[in-house]
């Protein structure tokens, strides 16, 4: 992320999630209403042009595999949340939670329960002021709290005390598309700060970049795509392996209970025959 301007990323991400919205709903991954919210006039237009195009045919997608990765991605992360919340989670963390809006669409199901929301005061300003303007349609009783965060200058530790976070309680936390950018060491320091301030019981659940040495087209472009982000100004830094996550995770803290790679994801929740893309994974991990 480039300082002071809000993540691009986030941007696309939230309209790979609309464009679920164009498609028929029996082959919708998952349904995010607020998707749209945070599109920017290029994004709209291209939304508009998708659902003109689907009124006779399926629906084109943009970049279709990694499309499809990044909505099987959150509905994984949805399931696992809702999971952790009729298990007794008492919290939700939401680690560079750019627009995700899971606060609102499970406000049911938290009843209550305080959502914390940690990111970049860009990208957290940007959603906090798009968000406002929606104030009247605000679940009622929703206990959402917004921390940004320097990691540069800042402990998350203690943002997270300031707003209200309860260390030791049966939390449930997700980090979704995140470590990617992240040096090595600054995955495995906030990895093990989380194992630190969790109860016990609680539930982790996020994703990583595969590291790949394979010489294939497709393994090449995944390597060759780390450096278009950088042109973004999002550079890839940060990959592993799926056999080697276990390990990773046990170092911080952690105990891995499940891993979703995009074979998993297509069985578990694809239901028209489209494909995710395979050179990233989803892990859930207890504590």
């Amino acid at each position: 992320m480039q300082e002071g301007r809000a993540s691009l990323t986030a941007e696309v991400v939230a309209f790979m999630r609309a464009t679920e919205r164009v498609r028929p709903e029996a082959d919708r991954v998952l349904d995010d209403p607020y998707a749209t919210w945070f599109l920017g006039p290029v994004s709209n237009t291209r939304l508009a042009a998708m659902r003109f195009v689907a009124r006779k045919s399926r629906a084109p997608l943009l970049l279709p595999l990694l499309t499809t990765y990044i909505v099987a991605r959150h509905r994984y992360l949805d399931d696992l949340v809702k999971q952790a919340l009729a298990d007794g989670a008492e919290q939700l963390l939401v680690l560079g939670a750019g627009y995700d809006m899971r606060a609102w669409r499970f406000a049911a199901e938290l009843a209550g329960r305080p959502v914390f929301e940690v990111d970049h005061p860009a990208t957290a300003g940007r959603k906090a002021s798009i968000v406002d303007k929606h104030a009247a349609e605000r679940p009622a009783g929703l206990d959402l709290r917004r921390v940004t965060i320097d990691f540069a200058t800042e402990r998350l530790a203690d943002r997270l005390a300031a707003c209200g976070f309860v260390a030791g309680k049966k939390t449930v936390v997700t980090w979704e598309g995140v470590s990617m950018y992240l040096p090595r060491a600054a995955v495995k320091d906030t990895l093990r700060t989380l194992a630190e301030l969790v109860g016990p019981g609680s539930t982790l659940g996020m994703d990583f970049w595969v590291s790949t040495d394979s010489p294939t087209l497709r393994g090449t472009f995944h390597r060759v795509s780390g450096a278009f982000l950088w042109a973004l100004g999002e550079p890839v830094t940060f990959g592993v392996h799926p056999e080697d996550c276990a390990g990773l995770l046990a170092r911080e803290g952690w105990t891995l209970t499940d891993t979703a790679t995009h074979d998993v994801l297509e069985q578990r929740y694809i239901a028209d025959g489209r494909r995710v893309y395979p050179y990233n994974f989803v892990v859930t991990a207890t504590r």
